[in-house]
């Protein structure tokens, strides 16, 4: 594992940290290209970006500071803030930042669906690029496994393990790839976003069982559960959206 890219005294550069920056720059990028084709101002975006990354940093911490340890974070609030303890959830960033989108396109007047349809594809893309930066980092490591493609992790003794931040970025790359040759084919606003929130939820539930994490409620897991409801919230937006299309003709 490589959790540090570059040291030079005090500075280090950290991989998770970088893979961010690269996920957020290249997001960005294709975000502006796709928006300008679609009459979405490519500068409205900037400010959109980094609204959805700041408070989606939030969310992902929230999360797991409240489903994965309440108990050591109410007796240590501080560390909280404290980057060099880890633990982040994927669903918690994707719930608030959908939130601060909703705030954002409601205060500037635009059209939510529309702004997430160019957005899902560099999210998904997003995903794939930091989940490489938690391989680096050696965290969100898999279960025991005797496939030729374990990965052994530093401190968790000399048993390789499913890989499963790449499965993870594999996904993400594949619903990357999806999710634009969908976009110029979408027959109603939103399609190519809840395309991504069902693709992905049902990929995680997957991808799950191969993670070492906890269990949460019976047999599954946190990410299960928020999968799941993710999922049916997907179904039930994409059925809604797609039926309203179609009574408008």
């Amino acid at each position: 594992m490589h959790p540090e890219l570059v040291k030079i005294g005090q500075f280090t550069i950290y991989s998770w940290g970088f893979m961010l920056s690269v996920a957020v720059l290249l997001g960005l990028f294709g975000a502006r290209r796709l928006a300008a084709r679609e009459g979405i101002d490519p500068d409205r975006l900037v400010d959109f970006t980094l609204l959805v990354v700041i408070v989606g940093l939030m969310g992902s911490r929230l999360f797991y500071v409240l489903f994965y340890e309440w108990d050591y974070f109410a007796a240590n609030p501080l560390q909280v803030f404290n980057p060099y303890h880890q633990g982040m959830v994927f669903q918690g960033a994707l719930v608030l930042g959908i939130l601060a989108a909703v705030w954002f396109v409601r205060r500037h007047r635009m059209s939510f669906w529309n702004l997430a349809d160019v957005m899902a594809p560099f999210i998904a893309l997003g995903y794939a690029i930091v989940r490489v930066g938690c391989f680096l980092a050696g965290c969100c490591w898999g279960k025991p496994t005797a496939e030729p493609w374990g990965v052994i992790f530093p401190g968790l003794g000399e048993v390789a393990r499913h890989p499963t931040q790449l499965y993870s970025s594999l996904l993400g790359l594949l619903l990357f790839g999806y999710l634009l040759w969908l976009f110029p084919r979408r027959t109603f606003s939103g399609q190519v976003f809840l395309n991504y929130l069902i693709i992905y939820s049902l990929g995680r539930i997957f991808i799950e069982n191969f993670r070492d994490n906890p269990l949460f409620l019976g047999p599954f897991t946190l990410a299960q559960v928020l999968g799941a409801i993710v999922l049916l919230v997907g179904f039930g937006l994409y059925y809604w959206l797609q039926r309203d299309k179609t009574r408008k003709g």
